[in-house]
């Protein structure tokens, strides 16, 4: 559990200092995308105690987070027309 909350910590690091760089673009905001799946997923999994049912009810949060950051996503890549 230690090492999940390890993990956590360093990627928040890391989406926190992209911002604090301003190294945003196209390849990073995809990449802090993908961190942000990866953190929800770890969160769902263990902290909330999803790793030990069955599969019906980790989907749940899993679909909810991949339609979540799926309209994040095609809302900062659709180009913003005037």
């Amino acid at each position: 559990m230690r090492s999940i909350w390890i993990i956590l910590v360093l990627l928040t690091l890391f989406a926190f200092l992209v911002g604090w760089l301003k190294l945003v673009n196209s390849l990073f905001v995809s990449i802090l995308l993908l961190t942000t799946f990866i953190k929800g997923q770890l969160v769902s999994e263990y902290f909330m105690g999803l790793k030990r049912v069955t599969l019906n009810y980790r989907v749940i949060p899993t679909i909810w987070l991949f339609i979540v950051l799926s309209s994040i996503a095609i809302a900062y890549y659709l180009p913003i027309s005037n």
